[in-house]
């Protein structure tokens, strides 16, 4: 400990000393400062007094003491001398007043070592933590018996732990063990991932297989097949071309590939596109759209579009002919907010925690012809989520579903 202390006393120390040298050689450097700029100064105005048909050729410093100092100016026909003695006496005062505020100033530096001590207190307490503990006898019998017991955990069973039975290690195995699940959940949901999109890939393959053998069999003769089967292919086709663009938007947000434009938006200027286009192309519904002044946002305008258009065509999907579909967006204090409502079919209890669950649909969604990839508002989801949003969900079987996304507003600082 005596040891630690004393290194701590000489680092102290040499700090002190590296810091007072430094200060010594700028207080130098300033009075040096103070001096040419002076006599710069009193040289220019002397040099101003001369007639302006005067050239000066060089100039001297002449004089035994400072009262007798002179500053000579020779030009081609004439001498130009200037007093210095006030120049003198007046810088000097000045010189002398700064000197001694430097010493002192030096002097005081001298008992900084104390305070610089009581700063590095904190890292001598860390060195002599951890000398004393490298002072302990290290015992590896714990950490085979640790190392044995993660060896015995199975790879593929899942809830598995890690367990010794030694309270001395029951900390380290909570930490495994929690790594261990999140390892375990990801496992499960990569696996779940790839089984779901293999089912929902292995759908559209087999529908366009099945045309391109009926075609093989019998659409070179009969133009109704040959038409029939173009028709599916193409459908099936554009089916899957859709799915593997989520796919992919989705593996890029995962991977952290998924690049973001921010920039200052106007949601109300956002809402009122997809509400004009979506009027436009769905005659079938009823579209309604509530405006508000200064919704700004910060955040990526083709991906908030995205994800507004994700929720109004849901809400088309599941909702009769004729249904109203409302849009609306409004400020709350300092949250953007935007609402998709619809009088469709609802969603169940039960079933509005997993929506924004990949390739998840509701039984009702699984057996309607309008079911879709269940990825539409896993999207939705991971834009509003990118955007540091929130989204509720709010909904009543046979009543209808309102979604709520709210915002930061906009600041200049993000």
């Amino acid at each position: 400990m005596s040891n630690v202390n004393k290194r701590t006393s000489s680092i102290a120390r040499g700090i002190n000393a590296s810091f007072w040298f430094s200060k010594l050689s700028a207080f130098f450097t300033v009075d040096l400062l103070i001096i040419l700029v002076s006599l710069g100064l009193f040289g220019y105005r002397s040099w101003k007094t001369i007639p302006e048909d005067e050239v000066v050729r060089r100039f001297s410093l002449t004089g035994h003491s400072y009262k007798d100092v002179m500053l000579n100016y020779f030009t081609d026909s004439s001498q130009y001398s200037f007093s210095m003695s006030e120049y003198i006496i007046f810088v000097g005062i000045i010189l002398i007043a700064v000197i001694a505020y430097q010493w002192l100033d030096l002097i005081m530096s001298f008992s900084h070592t104390a305070r610089i001590r009581r700063k590095l207190r904190p890292l001598n307490e860390l060195a002599l933590k951890a000398e004393a503990i490298s002072e302990v006898p290290l015992d590896t019998t714990k950490f085979e018996e640790l190392e044995e017991a993660i060896l015995k955990v199975p790879a593929d069973k899942t809830g598995a732990k890690i367990s010794t039975g030694d309270q001395d290690l029951a900390s380290i195995e909570a930490a495994l063990n929690s790594l261990l699940y999140r390892m375990q959940e990801a496992r499960i949901q990569q696996a779940r991932f790839v089984d779901d999109a293999s089912h929902e890939l292995r759908t559209p393959i087999a529908v366009i297989q099945g045309y391109a053998n009926m075609l093989d069999r019998w659409g070179k003769d009969d133009p109704a097949v040959l038409e029939e089967s173009i028709t599916a292919i193409k459908n099936e086709s554009e089916n899957m071309k859709e799915l593997i663009d989520q796919l992919l938007f989705l593996a890029r947000g995962d991977n952290g590939r998924q690049k973001l434009s921010m920039v200052k938006i106007d949601l109300s200027d956002v809402m009122r596109e997809v509400w004009e286009e979506s009027a436009m192309i769905d005659p079938d519904h009823k579209y309604i759209f509530e405006d508000s002044e200064n919704c700004f946002i910060t955040g990526d305008t083709a991906m908030i579009k995205q994800s507004v258009r994700i929720f109004v065509q849901n809400a088309a999907k599941y909702s009769d002919k004729g249904n109203t579909i409302k849009l609306a967006v409004n400020k709350s204090g300092d949250k953007i907010i935007y609402t998709v409502q619809d009088e469709g079919i609802g969603i169940a209890g039960e079933e509005l925690s997993h929506i924004f669950e990949r390739f998840y649909r509701s039984d009702k969604a699984r057996n309607s012809a309008t079911g879709g990839s269940g990825l539409g508002l896993s999207i939705a989801k991971w834009i509003i989520d990118a955007h540091n949003g929130n989204v509720e969900v709010l909904s009543r079987q046979e009543i209808g579903t309102r979604i709520t996304v709210s915002f930061d507003s906009y600041s200049e600082e993000t």
